[in-house]
């Protein structure tokens, strides 16, 4: 999928299909190929999908925050022309996601969330130190899935390449610290936008509680679970995934 990029107006994005836009927003260790099931099934359905290359490693030190990813986010749906988006993020991507409807409420329909920040999750930090050891990242990298199997080999080697590139891996640390700190407990009670939360029932990362405790602060969500599923519900299993957000789309509308 990375041979789709486009690179314009200082942004890289996959843009698929016309129609409604769906704003797919990766995770820290997530490439935009993660989200293939979900760019190929909703195109077709009269969406727009499309895939911000989140500037993780490009922005200054002191500006790699949860903030100024939203705020990235803000100014990539402005150069577009966007309105009335749906924005779905995974991990990290759900907090910037999170984070942007809090700052910019008027610009999204709904929200889909699933293995987000923002409330809890378990430190990274451990491992790190070890980070010449293949086979404890490729441990680290199977466990965020329940089956590690789909911990494919061409993930354990981008994770592998990340955790050993110094500046990468010290901006790793800082926006897993940003994350930590950025907690919207608070906020979530306050934010109206429909949300739809999907959630593995075995996630190590964010533990199905964290689940609970959005649909419970969240006034206007729904929640679903997978079963036999970690971190990355639309890379576990991608047609479930899929028949669950659109079946949630199309009951509301949107």
């Amino acid at each position: 999928m990375e041979n789709d990029l486009i690179n314009e107006g200082g942004f890289k994005y996959i843009e698929k299909g016309e129609g409604k836009p769906i704003i797919i927003l990766h995770g820290l260790m997530g490439g935009l190929s993660n989200f293939q099931g979900v760019s190929d099934y909703f195109p077709p359905k009269g969406y727009k999908v499309l895939i911000p290359e989140l500037p993780l490693y490009s922005m200054p030190m002191l500006k790699t925050t949860v903030k100024n990813f939203a705020k990235y986010l803000k100014k990539f749906i402005d150069y577009k022309e966007l309105d009335d988006v749906i924005l779905l993020g995974n991990s990290l991507g759900g907090h910037i996601g999170l984070l942007h409807t809090k700052l910019y409420p008027a610009k999204v329909k709904a929200l889909v969330i699933t293995g987000s920040s923002g409330l809890y999750e378990s430190a990274m930090g451990d491992g790190y130190p070890k980070r010449g050891d293949y086979e404890f990242i490729k441990k680290k990298a199977q466990d965020v899935f329940y089956d590690p199997e789909v911990a494919t080999k061409e993930i354990v080697d981008e994770v592998f390449a990340t955790v050993n590139d110094r500046v990468k891996l010290v901006k790793t640390l800082a926006i897993a610290k940003s994350a930590i700190r950025h907690n919207m407990a608070q906020d979530l009670p306050k934010m109206k936008t429909p949300t739809c939360i999907i959630w593995g029932k075995n996630d190590s990362v964010t533990p199905p509680d964290v689940a609970e405790l959005f649909d419970e602060l969240l006034p206007n969500s729904d929640l679903f679970w997978l079963d036999k599923c970690g971190h990355a519900p639309m890379m576990e299993h991608p047609d479930e995934f899929n028949t669950i957000l659109d079946d949630w789309l199309t009951k509301n509308n949107f």
